[in-house]
């Protein structure tokens, strides 16, 4: 009938509407699939790479990923103009390189970067914060000088008005006007040359010490009579006349360091290559106590809480701690934390209870940073590392009084200048009983020398001789063969003084009530006086 003779073309109705939800969720399977598979299947026959095999994960030079059997027929079939089927870079058969992974899958790490974006800001803004304190509070230091000596003033001049038969007359205006003008002499002053005196005349002179009980520099040389007594030892220079009066021989080889203890005992601590430290008494000029180290010594230092205790910086990173009442071997060896470079220098930073940093310890320096180590009692340390950059500080020394350090790091191809930076010692709050407080030190000023760094010179920071609580930075130029002299508190560059050749090592002192600068070259000693 009718509908028998309609079926065929229903059937075929049928199966054409089946064929059109096929054909438009294949598109849709295969890129689920495509998603799900992305990173695991070949960009030119969509077929998944093997580990093994001749469809192996490969790839070109450009980074793009493809099974090996078809980017080797691609790379053949094109010939010599063959290019990456997605980049459309050039390439040939010998770029492609075979790969030994079982699965790859990039990890979307967009939030972890931008978060370590964010953490890397908030840290430069808390050290930019931190440099500020830093200098606020080395300013209020000085303020705070400055109001008490104007309030000393004040206080003479209010006495001075009570005198009987004292007022407001001329007498007391010529007062008034003595005061701020001795006021204004001291806030200004300069070092000016005084006198050279030759120490060595080969050469050969390396550090540079004070000692006050016999107001006497001591500059190290090699021994100026070499066929009768060989080796190195030191040069006594006179701070009363200036003259240069007896040289003490001491080591075999080259002295590093040199050192004096708070006592007055005249006892000379010095530190040198042929693997010795030795205590020389400047009262007799003979060596009272020889202490073998086994590694050649770059630097010493005292123990100024204990004068009983001296520390050696060798060679190999290590400090070595000597107590003066054994004589047979060092009670302690400080191991380095980090790389075994030499200890280029060693100073002490004495306890003080009542600053914002209370800590004793030592603070060595050597080219890959700085380590203070605190001492807890009178035989243990705990080491701080410094947040000092690494691979180029030649020098580190100490203002105790102040609690800052100067760290000098040599010229380098991003910052192509010798630079001092004067660095506040802080130490964080104990948090809870089982967290130990931290030692640590932020920079408050920076100061630009010369572009020449071939020697490992020491510098200086002290307090001014014009008081008021002001801090001087002194530091050797090689390039200009001069002295730079800043004032710590405005980083302001004082002056230049000219000193012939480069400086080695530089040492304030005071002697009849007078300041002076005193400058070692590899031959001379210039001495300059604060007027």
């Amino acid at each position: 009938t009718g509908w028998q003779q309609q079926l065929p073309e229903l059937h075929q109705d049928a199966q054409s509407l089946h064929q059109y939800p096929l054909a438009s969720s294949a598109p849709a399977l295969r890129l689920s699939q495509g998603d799900e598979g992305e990173g695991e299947t070949c960009s030119i026959c969509f077929e998944p790479w093997t580990t093994s095999g001749e469809h192996r994960l490969s790839t070109l030079r450009c980074g793009h990923l493809f099974g090996y059997t078809c980017i080797a027929r691609w790379v053949k079939g094109q010939g010599q103009g063959a290019r990456c089927p997605q980049c459309n870079k050039k390439t040939k058969r010998t770029d492609i390189i075979l790969l030994y992974a079982r699965k790859l899958r990039a990890l979307d790490n967009t939030e972890q970067e931008s978060m370590k974006r964010s953490l890397e800001q908030e840290h430069s803004l808390r050290r930019k914060a931190e440099l500020e304190s830093a200098q606020c509070r080395l300013q209020l230091q000085v303020m705070t000088d400055e109001c008490g000596e104007l309030h000393k003033q004040l206080q003479e001049l209010k006495t001075l008005m009570a005198q009987p038969g004292c007022g407001p007359s001329q007498s007391s205006a010529a007062s008034l006007s003595g005061l701020f003008q001795r006021q204004d002499s001291t806030q200004v002053g300069h070092y000016v040359f005084s006198k050279a005196v030759l120490v060595s005349q080969v050469g050969g002179c390396r550090v540079l010490s004070y000692c006050e009980p016999l107001s006497c520099l001591l500059a190290s040389q090699p021994s100026p009579h070499t066929s009768l007594v060989p080796g190195c030892g030191v040069k006594k220079v006179s701070t009363l006349n200036l003259k240069a009066c007896q040289y003490i021989p001491i080591h075999v080889k080259q002295i590093r360091g040199l050192a004096f203890n708070r006592q007055a005992d005249s006892l000379l601590l010095s530190a040198a290559l042929d693997n010795t430290i030795k205590l020389t008494s400047l009262m007799t000029n003979t060596v009272v106590q020889t202490y073998n180290t086994g590694k050649p010594v770059w630097s010493c230092c005292w123990c100024l809480d204990n004068n009983n205790y001296v520390y050696a910086g060798l060679s190999n990173g290590s400090v070595l701690v000597y107590d003066t009442r054994d004589t047979s071997t060092h009670v302690q060896e400080l191991q380095p934390l980090r790389s075994r470079c030499p200890v280029a220098s060693l100073s002490y930073v004495p306890r003080a209870a009542s600053s914002s940093f209370p800590c004793g310890g030592l603070i060595a320096g050597s080219l890959d940073g700085g380590c203070f180590w605190e001492q807890v009692d009178g035989t243990t340390y705990r080491p701080h590392m410094l947040p000092l950059e690494t691979g180029g500080c030649t020098d580190i020394q100490v203002q105790p009084e102040s609690r800052h350090c100067l760290v000098t790091y040599r010229p380098g191809r991003s910052k192509p200048s010798l630079r001092c930076v004067l660095m506040e010692l802080n130490r964080t709050p104990q948090q809870d009983a089982a967290q130990e407080p931290s030692c640590s030190c932020y920079p408050v000023q920076t100061f630009s020398a010369g572009s020449s760094c071939k020697l490992l010179t020491k510098n200086a920071v002290f307090r001014s001789p014009a008081g008021e609580g002001s801090t001087l930075v002194c530091a050797g130029d090689e390039a200009t063969n001069s002295i730079m002299v800043w004032d710590a508190g405005s980083g302001s560059l004082i002056q230049k003084l000219s000193a012939d050749l480069p400086v080695l090592d530089i040492c304030p002192f005071e002697v009849n009530q007078g300041s002076y600068l005193a400058s070692l070259t590899e031959k001379m000693l210039k001495i300059y006086k604060w007027e």
